[in-house]
């Protein structure tokens, strides 16, 4: 659930108010309305809204609620000019980079990135120019003049943030156009989605009303946007029947308890008949669920480029076995999927989701994730800042993370200490650790004692389980 102030005054706020109302189907936002005129109130308020009535030019009372809540947005609406600065100003001592729209009928430019000015006189000479033949109408009145285009834009906790757009699944919809900087950008597959950037879509109208919500909503999402289903490849011949068994066991606990649509059990390279009934035997009464062989040794690299699309990949179980094997992980990097990485600790004993943090821009992309992820399992997110030589500068990346613990109304754990990464994280139990995504994990390493990365020696461990998150290498 997203805050959002409202600061209203007259009757185009009365108006306003009206029709948000009226749109008021869900609860995904909760609306704090602080208002000094009588007829902005309503017999009946909605349960996600909440009334103030004071001036709000005031900083001594808006700092009162401006301290008791986290907003993400909000919009202003006032008759007075003067008003209306004093407001900005108010907000400004308290919320420095918040984006809020304000209804300007003075024409104001204020040196504000973050402010969004809505000029009723441009709506209006607009809309009343569109009304003339041989004039181009924009968006609403195009195709079924049924909703078919859709403006999107991409907040900061958004779990579409830093994702290539060839990345992300895109069925019954499309990414035609994305605006960064008020400036539209030649779109291809290696765009970076950024926070603030506007992408322009069409499809089905009630496709891109989940899309909008799945782009503006930060919980409970994953392994969307990168596919909507969990998919187990087993290799009979590379594994050994244990351990695929107690894979298996791990993908239906993480099938009850994510928001993917179906488990896709891929078996390939079957060996025998008993085998293969232990398998079906440990796969049954379980709801939502595929199971395809593949009887002609196609490889796993054509396997997983062909089942990527085909079954909607959005996180790849995979065992320590499979991992070590060349031929099968080499090209796993060029997939650009999550990986979820079967450990020795069974998954049912879970109690916390942990990064130890290592490259700040790496892990700012992935930490929307780890709350996502802990959400869905019941986990704690806990977060190791480790710096045994203390000549890390760390403190942007936890306030970002502190933030968005706000955002997904979770508690977390934060360990500051000056100690070794590795040897500081093999004291913990039950833990899923989540990770950045780096083709240097596939590589063979001939020495652990020396390397210094610590995601890549956290990758060898084959004591916890591990979501390995796919990342953008370099942002421009």
């Amino acid at each position: 659930m997203k805050n959002v102030l409202l600061i209203l005054d007259g009757k185009i706020a009365k108006s306003f108010l009206d029709r948000l109302i009226d749109l008021n189907h869900n609860t995904i936002n909760h609306y704090d309305v602080v208002y000094t005129d009588d007829s902005l109130v309503f017999e009946e308020i909605p349960s996600n809204f909440t009334f103030y009535q004071f001036d709000p030019t005031s900083y001594s009372k808006l700092s009162f609620i401006l301290n008791k809540t986290l907003y993400q947005y909000a919009l202003i609406v006032l008759n007075n000019k003067d008003d209306l600065l004093a407001v900005i100003s108010n907000i400004r001592s308290k919320y420095k980079n918040l984006n809020f729209t304000v209804y300007d009928q003075w024409n104001i430019k204020l040196d504000d990135k973050h402010i969004q000015y809505y000029r009723g006189y441009d709506i209006l000479s607009n809309g009343l120019v569109e009304q003339l033949p041989n004039i181009p109408v924009f968006a609403q009145n195009i195709g079924n003049k049924k909703g078919e285009i859709m403006e999107i834009r991409i907040p900061f906790s958004s779990s579409y943030l830093y994702r290539y757009i060839g990345s992300i699944s895109q069925k019954g919809w499309k990414i035609v156009a994305l605006y960064r900087n008020e400036e539209l950008i030649d779109i291809n597959e290696d765009i970076v989605l950024k926070a603030n950037d506007t992408i322009i879509a069409i499809g089905a109208p009630e496709v891109l009303m989940q899309v909008y919500k799945a782009i503006s909503t930060a919980k409970n999402l994953f392994p969307m946007p990168f596919g909507k289903n969990i998919y187990f490849y087993i290799n009979m011949y590379i594994q050994t029947e244990d351990e695929i068994l107690d894979a298996i066991e791990d993908a239906k606990i993480l099938h009850q308890r994510m928001k993917n649509k179906c488990l896709i059990i891929r078996i390939t390279q079957p060996t025998t008949v008993e085998s293969l009934n232990k398998i079906r035997f440990a796969l049954s009464h379980i709801d939502n669920l595929e199971v395809d062989i593949d009887y002609g040794n196609k490889g796993m690299k054509n396997i997983l480029i062909d089942d990527k699309v085909k079954y909607d990949i959005g996180l790849l179980i995979l065992t320590k076995s499979i991992l070590l094997y060349k031929n099968s992980a080499e090209n796993l990097y060029l997939l650009k999927l999550p990986i979820f990485k079967v450990g020795k600790e069974h998954i049912s004993s879970l109690k916390t989701a942990t990064i130890v943090l290592n490259d700040n821009k790496k892990y700012e992309q992935i930490s929307p994730t780890l709350f996502d992820i802990s959400s869905q399992l019941k986990l704690t997110p806990k977060v190791f800042d480790l710096d045994p030589i203390g000549d890390k500068n760390r403190g942007e990346i936890i306030d970002y993370i502190n933030n968005l613990a706000k955002i997904f109304t979770q508690n977390i754990i934060v360990v500051s200490e000056r100690s070794n990464p590795i040897k500081r994280l093999q004291q913990e139990q039950d833990i899923l650790q989540i990770l950045p995504l780096d083709k240097k994990m596939f590589n063979k390493r001939r020495t652990k004692f020396f390397n210094t990365n610590s995601d890549l020696v956290s990758f060898d461990l084959e004591k916890y389980n591990q979501i390995i998150l796919p990342i953008v290498d370099e942002i421009s």
